[in-house]
């Protein structure tokens, strides 16, 4: 459109014919350079013309659109910031939190070796209770039974001596012996009445 409109500009200018009007000037000029084949400065001039018209009619609403697009950009940046700095701050809690988890976890290790010890001590000692116990209750029970031992010589040793006593007197006593004996016992015990 712009082209016809310039095109209709050149024409009355010209005033209808060749060599006169307003631009008569642009013709008959031999310049080289203006009137080079393909330069055609009037394709240039057409050309900044829709290039103006375009700039002032787009210029507010790209300018709006690029505000609006500045802005979003802007706001996502800190945005991300924010999220950026949150992280960080959450990153730092959570390597807070390792680090009293390792704290928390050399201390338990320690306890346990502590209380381990003190258990091995105290088994130890108990151990050593026990086997004191066991000893003495061995010693009382090897005593008893050395004691049940002794008693049951004592009465083998006592039924075996009246056995052989016995079996001595029974060999040697005859009927005239034990007459005589039977006699004495009496008279010891103060007789016959």
């Amino acid at each position: 459109m712009l082209a016809f409109v310039y095109s209709f500009i050149l024409l009355a200018a010209e005033g209808g014919h060749a060599g006169g009007g307003f631009l008569g000037w642009w013709h008959d000029n031999a310049d080289p350079v203006l009137n080079y084949p393909g330069f055609e400065a009037w394709k240039f001039i057409n050309l900044a013309i829709f290039v103006s018209i375009l700039v002032y009619l787009l210029k507010k609403p790209l300018s709006e659109a690029f505000k609006t697009k500045r802005e979003a950009i802007r706001a996502e940046l800190i945005r991300a910031e924010e999220e950026k700095q949150a992280a960080l701050a959450q990153l730092t809690t959570t390597e807070a939190k390792l680090i009293r988890l390792e704290t928390e976890a050399a201390e338990v290790r320690e306890r346990a070796a502590r209380e381990a010890s003190v258990e091995r001590t105290r088994i130890s000692e108990q151990t050593e209770f026990e086997i004191g116990k066991l000893r003495s209750q061995a010693t009382s029970e090897i005593e008893r039974s050395s004691q049940l031992a002794r008693l049951g010589l004592r009465r083998f040793s006592a039924e075996e001596s009246i056995r052989l006593a016995e079996e001595k007197i029974r060999r040697e006593i005859n009927a005239e012996k034990d007459a005589r004996l039977v006699q004495a016992n009496i008279q010891s015990i103060g007789g016959l009445n």
